[in-house]
């Protein structure tokens, strides 16, 4: 099945670690505040003309089969204390949202879209902040990196990528661009995103996203 790429990534960005626990609630509200917002527009090109064509295929189904695609498997942030197994997901097939591993110890890279060996794009892995029954995710801290902060990212080859963040803004989930973060053009970029803002007891879910951009470093 082949998902039109608005509504899908629409919901992915609502459905990004929904679930919380009321302990955690203070530290979600948080807002992270906007850093190198500029840097990281100019790191995508220009959106599509034709708004109604789809600039990133969303499809339910197997990996690529290019062979030249490396996916990261391993995900490490130290100024944050992230060490995180990467899994490959999609979109969900029942609810049309971005399919995040369900251990939110664990995150997961955007199938259809660049591996790290890509010269171009946005390769997207997505989070967990916390969870109501598992407590803390992976991406908890996401909110707390800042520009010049490193991470590594290790693909299915064995090579570990170096890459330094230059960005970090924070979106109300209905007005995140996203076309911006799942471009498959512009400079090389790593794109990380998870929950944020204040927290919405009654739909229990975050308002917000948190979107950290980094470049190879």
């Amino acid at each position: 099945m082949t998902v039109r790429n608005r509504g899908a990534l629409a919901a992915l960005a609502a459905g990004v670690a929904a679930l919380t626990v009321a302990a955690v609630v203070a530290c979600g509200s948080q807002p992270a505040g906007n850093v190198g917002a500029e840097e990281a527009t100019t790191l995508a090109s220009n959106p599509p003309a034709d708004a109604s064509a789809p600039s990133v295929p969303v499809t339910v189904g197997e990996l690529p089969a290019d062979a030249g695609v490396v996916p990261p498997v391993r995900l490490v942030i130290p100024d944050i204390d992230v060490t995180a197994t990467v899994n490959a997901v999609g979109i969900n097939e029942r609810t049309n949202e971005f399919e995040v591993p369900p251990s939110v110890d664990q995150i997961g890279w955007y199938r259809y879209g660049p591996g790290l060996e890509a010269t171009a794009g946005s390769v997207v892995i997505a989070g967990h902040v916390d969870s109501a029954t598992q407590g803390r995710g992976a991406f908890f801290r996401l909110r707390q990196l800042d520009r010049g902060d490193t991470l590594t990212a290790t693909g299915s080859d064995g090579t570990a990528r170096r890459y330094r963040v230059v960005a970090r803004e924070e979106y109300a989930k209905t007005r995140i661009p996203l076309d911006r973060y799942f471009a498959r053009d512009g400079k090389p970029r790593l794109t990380l995103i998870t929950c944020g803002g204040p927290f919405d007891a009654k739909a229990r879910k975050y308002r917000d996203n948190i979107v950290v951009t980094a470049v190879p470093a």
